[in-house]
């Protein structure tokens, strides 16, 4: 289950309906996202995800020459939005495989919220007016970081921002016999035939101002200027374009392997009924990167890998120290940072002799795939390491993207019951969770799920996080 936050922010952006509005998904960049917003894109370590928008503090005006006034903004509104549902589930599992697991439960979970919001847009004529003032001479330091690094940057357009200060408040019960409740947001135990009952309230207040939702378009910067990507925003541009020559380029058979995806994106049908996979998007493919970031990870030094298996799920849920970690692993030489990413930094510099491969490739390829899952899910990860779980659920979501990861289109599967059975009890629940927080539709009273497109690059990540995980819980 989602955040409060990233459920209300997916509530009224939905409510809204428009298909370019995107919702924020944490608080904390809540409070960052204004009107031209600067936000940034890296470029992904990976074929099958990419990392989030990451808001930064600068604006576009903080690049431009200065003008005597901001210009205003269009605003409608103000509009009321009241959320409310309650959810019930009812359940009972059996599996055996060698195994019996016998669960039954019932959880229910309410929420009311009320909204008051207004949308901020700025008029084309205003971006017209805008382009024609001049980047700033010299170059601010955070322009030329951003070239230097080739990361894209887009421009925030439209919000969604709260008129009033709500309190979000959600209340959870529920009660289960047998080993586990199937509410993974509620984690509540029983014992043998036993019963148990718990009830938990959470609240959040969210502040006036704040925005839920805004669009972005890219900005391109030109030899005679800049401009902003009104029509197309898939990334098909570059930010510097003039630099790319100058950017760490993939190997040819990456590219190569890359062009044919393309030239194959629509699945072609053979005389047979059998539709031949896309050449850039079957599991063989994600399983060698993974192989390559494995091999590279075990060629760290023991106190190195000893630091990521014990620090890493420390600052899982706190995507702030994570991303900072990745900040100070990109600079030359490493930066320097307190607490668990300070552990593994300091791990880091004590070997100066490094391998073939540079020894951050593999830690950085591990982050960025984490910060594509939901807080939910870190929480989650977290759990399944103390209960040691982790390879049982690698081997589950692996059965899962073999046959499925090239279909273009939600077609339904079944869980086997033999990769369920070693998880048990609470195991079961947190896995259950993992994989319905990646997009899957899972069926809590049976084995059966949905394969779903937007599942395949948070599914892909976590494919990624577990193999490279339980290799450091190996080691």
């Amino acid at each position: 289950m989602p955040s409060m936050f990233e459920r209300t922010s997916k509530n009224i952006t939905k409510e809204i309906g428009d298909k370019d509005l995107r919702p924020v998904e944490s608080f904390l960049s809540a409070t960052k996202i204004h009107q031209f917003s600067l936000l940034l894109k890296r470029k992904p370590r990976s074929q099958f995800w990419e990392q989030p928008e990451d808001p930064t503090e600068v604006s576009l005006m903080h690049i431009l020459e200065p003008i005597s006034s901001v210009p205003e903004p269009v605003k409608e509104g103000p509009f009321l939005l009241r959320d409310a549902a309650v959810l019930k589930l009812k359940a009972g599992v059996s599996v055996n495989s060698g195994v019996e697991v016998n669960v039954s439960g019932e959880a229910t979970e309410s929420y009311d919220d009320t909204l008051q919001y207004q949308i901020v847009t700025t008029p084309f004529p205003t971006w017209t007016e805008l382009q024609k003032r001049k980047v700033l001479d010299p170059e601010p330091s955070f322009l030329r970081q951003c070239r230097e690094t080739g990361v894209d940057l887009y421009v925030v357009t439209e919000t969604v921002e709260l008129l009033n200060s709500p309190v979000l408040q959600e209340t959870s019960s529920g009660k289960s016999s047998g080993l586990f409740s199937l509410s993974w947001n509620t984690f509540f135990k029983g014992e043998g035939a036993g019963k148990r009952l718990k009830v938990r309230e959470k609240e959040l207040t969210l502040q006036k101002g704040m925005v839920m939702a805004y669009k972005r378009k890219q900005l391109v910067f030109r030899k005679n200027g800049w401009e902003i990507y009104h029509i197309s925003d898939d990334d098909k541009q570059k930010t510097f374009p003039e630099d790319i020559k100058f950017r760490i380029m993939r190997s040819e058979g990456v590219k190569e392997r890359l062009r044919k995806a393309y030239m194959e994106e629509i699945p072609s049908v053979l005389p047979i009924g059998r539709i031949e996979k896309r050449f850039g998007q079957e599991f063989k493919h994600l399983q060698e990167e993974v192989s390559q970031q494995m091999e590279a990870l075990a060629q760290l030094t023991k106190g190195v890998q000893d630091a990521l298996f014990h620090n890493i799920p420390a600052m899982l849920g706190d995507r702030g120290a994570l991303q900072e970690l990745m900040d100070m692993l990109e600079q030359e030489p490493l930066g320097h940072l307190s607490g668990p990413g300070g552990t593994i930094l300091n791990e880091l510099r004590k070997d100066s002799s490094y391998p073939p491969v540079n020894p951050k490739y593999p830690i950085l390829y591990l982050l960025e795939a984490i910060l594509v899952l939901s807080d939910i899910q870190h929480d989650l990860l977290a759990q399944s390491k103390e209960k040691r779980i982790l390879l049982h659920q690698r081997e589950l979501v692996r059965s899962i993207l073999e046959p499925n990861l090239s279909y273009p289109w939600n077609i339904p599967f079944t869980l086997k019951p033999e990769l369920l059975a070693p998880l048990q009890g609470e195991g079961l629940a947190i896995t259950y969770g993992l994989l319905e927080e990646c997009g899957l539709k899972m069926q809590l009273d049976s084995p059966r799920s949905t394969w779903d497109l937007e599942a395949k690059k948070p599914l892909s990540a976590l494919y990624g996080i577990l193999s490279m995980m339980q290799q450091l819980a190996e080691a």
